[in-house]
């Protein structure tokens, strides 16, 4: 069954703004105990954007003018909220939670967000249970000066109303006990705007077990939401009669594993003996899954809620242990920031692809020996070098042969068969091409002499033409090829062999200017 926790991160502004403004421990400090507000200039002014507890204890309410509430609490101290910040800090906040599950999602909220959903299926025996589990997440923040609330239960509309409305610091329903542990509850619990609360207690609806055996018509069309979603849509998500999706932050790696420690890693070289242990046992993963991995994350989980990591990429997919802790060690574990230390450590394969099995033995194929041999090399290059440094040549989506053709970072050479009505291309190619005259028996035929670099030669043997037409469906501005193209293969009574092209045709439509004569390139 799945198992989900709503983490209520009470005051999120508030705590978001003290991590980024640091002060001196100081018991009065405004933001710990005085009064104190986060506020947002709209088009009516200076609104009450986050608040502490001492200032909700004066009566200021959220989106209260600043002059309002400055006359009710003279005391009240304040400073501009900065939502992009807070955004910011909860996702680095998210980030770090994957430790306890990969799954991560934002919880958000019309005015901001105020706490993260994460799923715990199939993880909570790595942490000793779920109750042990709630518990040391809830240590963890409390530990960064985070104040949150924890609910556990089998959706998460169950377990953001347990987190909020559970009265306690962690709160868990018992598996398929869902109806029973929301039935107390307020019928705030279930997400619904203020109006459609007000609405409830008129009609002595108070508690979410009020709404069980009403006709749920009814209670669809008279109750409903901002987002459109009525009492009974909410009810059924809490329930779980109606699916919730959630998107992670990231995207769950399907390859991953993962080492928690009993107490902080500060070492290095700590840390290279548990990766390679980590590397192992990924490789073990692919291995059983027929995968092997194009680019590999090394994150570690530092006490402080902050994440370092270490990514390196591989020219061709691989899973031999040996060749990925290399590339990690070429890397360097050095760039890895492990601040007060760290307390867990992930290794993933963000992308990974299908590999074969590929036979290494005496009778192995000499060709794939030799390109397993460069992709290792190119590997190791990106590694120590930085992928910016180590250029391929790919493939580009044009037929001009100029551009055909470009130089990518941290890839091997891509190979691609000839397009049917493609020939040969020359082993040297001149870019820019260089002119030269050219006398043809016909208009639009092959040359019969031409002038190259000065030196005349005569045509023994001719092929073509192979014709470019400039890109017809891109805009004329936006077009690699302007004038039309006809290549030629020619060789001269000396054995050179040649590709030229005229530009231009004797057509009386592209004679402006007049067609001309270019060398592009040497055959062997």
């Amino acid at each position: 069954m799945k198992r989900f926790a709503s983490i209520w991160l009470m005051d999120w502004p508030i705590t978001a703004w003290r991590a980024a403004h640091p002060s001196p421990p100081d018991p009065q400090s405004p933001a710990l105990r005085a009064p104190f507000a986060l506020t947002l200039r709209t088009t009516h002014g200076l609104i009450l954007h986050a608040l502490n507890p001492a200032a909700r204890a004066l009566g200021l309410t959220l989106h209260q003018s600043h002059a309002d509430a400055c006359a009710i609490a003279p005391a009240l101290a304040s400073a501009p909220a900065e939502p992009e910040a807070e955004t910011q800090a909860m996702r680095r906040l998210a980030g770090w939670l994957e430790r306890y599950s990969p799954f991560v999602s934002l919880d958000p909220r019309p005015d901001g967000l105020e706490g993260l959903f994460i799923d715990l299926t199939g993880g909570q025996h790595l942490f000793g249970g779920e109750a042990a589990m709630a518990k040391a997440m809830r240590d963890s923040l409390a530990r960064q000066n985070v104040p949150a609330r924890i609910g556990v239960a089998d959706t998460p509309g169950a377990a953001w109303a347990l987190a909020r409305h559970g009265g306690a610091a962690v709160t868990i329903a018992p598996e398929g006990q869902v109806r029973a542990a929301l039935a107390p509850l307020p019928v705030a619990a279930l997400r619904i705007e203020a109006h459609a609360i007000q609405l409830l207690h008129r009609f002595g609806l108070r508690r979410i077990g009020d709404l069980d055996g009403l006709p749920r018509a009814a209670l669809a069309r008279r109750f409903q939401d901002a987002e459109g979603l009525s009492v009974v849509q909410r009810l059924d998500q809490a329930l779980g009669q109606l699916s919730e999706p959630l998107v992670p932050i990231t995207a769950p790696m399907v390859h991953r594993v993962q080492q928690v420690f009993a107490e902080p890693m500060t070492s290095l070289e700590a840390v290279a003996i548990e990766a390679a242990a980590l590397v192992e046992r990924l490789a073990h993963t692919l291995e059983h899954d027929g995968m092997g991995a194009r680019r590999l994350r090394l994150t570690g989980f530092r006490v402080d809620g902050r994440t370092t990591t270490l990514e390196v990429r591989l020219a061709a997919a691989s899973r031999r242990a040996g060749h990925l802790l290399r590339l990690f060690r070429d890397k360097g574990f050095e760039h890895l920031d492990l601040g007060f230390g760290i307390d867990a450590l992930a290794l993933s394969a963000p992308v990974a692809e299908p590999l074969a099995e590929r036979q290494t033995s005496t009778f192995s194929d000499t060709d794939a020996d030799t390109e397993a041999a460069r992709d290792a090399l190119v590997d190791r290059l990106c590694a120590r070098l930085g992928e910016e440094a180590v250029l391929a040549p790919q493939l580009s989506e044009s037929w001009l042969p100029e551009v055909a053709e470009t130089l990518a970072p941290g890839a091997p050479p891509t190979e691609a068969a000839p397009h049917p009505g493609m020939g040969p291309r020359p082993i040297l190619l001149f870019d820019p091409p260089e002119p030269m005259e050219a006398v043809a028996e016909l208009p639009d035929g092959a040359p019969a002499r031409f002038i190259w670099r000065r030196a005349a030669r005569r045509v023994a043997r001719a092929s073509g033409p192979e014709r470019l037409s400039p890109e017809w469906w891109k805009p004329p501005g936006a077009r690699s090829l302007r004038r039309t193209r006809d290549y030629y293969r020619v060789e001269d009574d000396q054995g050179g062999r040649y590709w030229v092209f005229r530009e231009g045709l004797y057509d009386g439509q592209d004679t402006d200017p007049p067609p001309s004569w270019w060398m592009h390139g040497l055959f062997a």
